[in-house]
């Protein structure tokens, strides 16, 4: 479905760097993490020793109260303290401050080992943009005794890993692991803005969306060293605020397979109702019209949002442009949009007046409910469908000088 580039080794020439060149910085999250963040700092120090890397481990205190900051300082590592709260926060403003041509982030918590950094940086070495921690078996990591919740190694993270690799078609099988490395460039050019647990995930959906090459890398995930507070994890929160991230940067699958399933529904209903095929005692009559009619809207509507969300991300730098989209675009115009909508409210408008028209024949008295509502009900589907249409085209023509203007 998805393979690994095959890339050159292409090693930085670190010997002939000045002597205040960085190449590897490390960035470490943290909140009240006195009891591991020393453990943490004296870890990657000796890995960047001991691999003759030249780096810098530098933690982004999102505001402790526990001296970690002094611990960090006294280690030698740099403290840049970031106001603003939040996971996504914190990390954005410690990869900002970082001299490095590489930059591995990687929680204050003692659950990740650095001193399997040199790992990392050997994949960003060899051209990979993104070199990605994998702790769960089935992309070759291992998790010790008590270090994950049966919940989160079961079922949270390979569920959403499962999404992550199907939606948007990233080669990782641990989407939430926080040990990761990625390239200044990168991050750069990925602009990311969330705040929170979900800055994780966006990295690795953008990443993917615009073909960055991306590497998988199996660590070994230990049990939560921190004794004086809970993980900042929450179960639910985190889980639900991550499928809301998932869906709102993809409209196919929030807007348009959705929106496409009804209508298909819709149509088939259609076809069944339209000339009132019985199967095996079931007949499809004038109700089996009216609730096709809703799929149908429901689903023209849900596709119209899908266009919109998609040029919407575009424009705004959340998706990559699309040639898809451009050919779509090429294509559906604001003018054709027009004619197919003029084109159905008039077939709609002719529907209605037949129905008008045959109530008139029976002296406005009472009709044949069955053959009235086959002209009534796709009368008011197509004008709905005509009006829906012509606005959606107006909007979308908005949405793309928006996106003109931009560039």
């Amino acid at each position: 479905m998805y393979s690994v580039p095959q890339l050159q080794d292409e090693r930085l020439d670190t010997t002939t760097a000045g002597d205040d060149f960085v190449e590897v910085s490390v960035v470490m999250p943290c909140l009240n993490e006195a009891d591991t963040v020393g453990i943490c700092i004296s870890k990657a120090q000796s890995a960047l020793r001991q691999g003759g890397i030249r780096g810098e481990v530098i933690v982004a205190d999102n505001g402790s109260s526990d001296g970690s900051q002094q611990i960090a300082r006294r280690l030698g590592a740099r403290v840049i303290n970031v106001p603003m709260k939040g996971y996504g926060n914190a990390l954005r403003g410690g990869v900002t401050a970082a001299r490095g041509v590489f930059v591995i982030m990687g929680d204050a918590d003692d659950s990740y080992d650095f001193t399997e950094l040199p790992t990392f940086v050997e994949k960003l070495r060899a051209g990979y943009d993104l070199a990605q921690g994998c702790r769960l078996p089935s992309g070759g990591g291992r998790i010790r005794p008590g270090a994950m919740p049966a919940l989160h190694r079961w079922w949270g993270n390979p569920m959403f890993s499962a999404m992550v690799r199907r939606m948007f078609w990233a080669p990782v099988h641990d989407v939430y692991c926080g040990l990761r490395g990625f390239t200044r460039e990168l991050f750069d050019r990925l602009d990311l803005r969330s705040s929170g647990m979900e800055f994780a995930t966006e990295m690795v959906i953008k990443s993917s969306l615009q073909n960055a090459r991306i590497a998988e890398v199996p660590i070994t995930l230990h049990p939560d060293g921190r004794k004086a507070h809970a993980p900042h994890l929450k179960t639910f929160r985190d889980g639900w605020r991550t499928l809301q991230f998932f869906l709102m940067y993809s409209p196919r699958w929030l807007f348009l397979y959705p929106g496409l399933t009804l209508a298909a529904l819709g149509m088939l209903g259609y076809a069944l109702a339209m000339p009132g095929v019985r199967i095996e005692g079931v007949r499809f009559d004038a109700h089996t019209l009216l609730v096709s009619t809703l799929a149908i809207l429901v689903g023209h509507q849900a596709i119209t949002f899908a266009i919109c969300a998609k040029s919407i991300a575009t424009a705004e730098g959340l998706h990559p442009p699309n040639r898809r989209m451009e050919r779509f675009y090429r294509l559906v115009t604001l003018e054709r949009g027009a004619i197919a909508s003029l084109a159905a409210v008039c077939i709609g408008a002719l529907l209605l007046l037949a129905g008008v028209n045959q109530w008139r024949v029976h002296n406005f008295g009472d009709l044949d409910y069955t053959s009235t509502m086959r002209l009534v009900v796709p009368g008011v589907m197509l004008t709905a469908l005509g009006v829906q249409t012509l606005f959606a085209s107006f909007l979308i023509g908005i949405l793309r000088t928006m996106r003109r203007d931009q560039h």
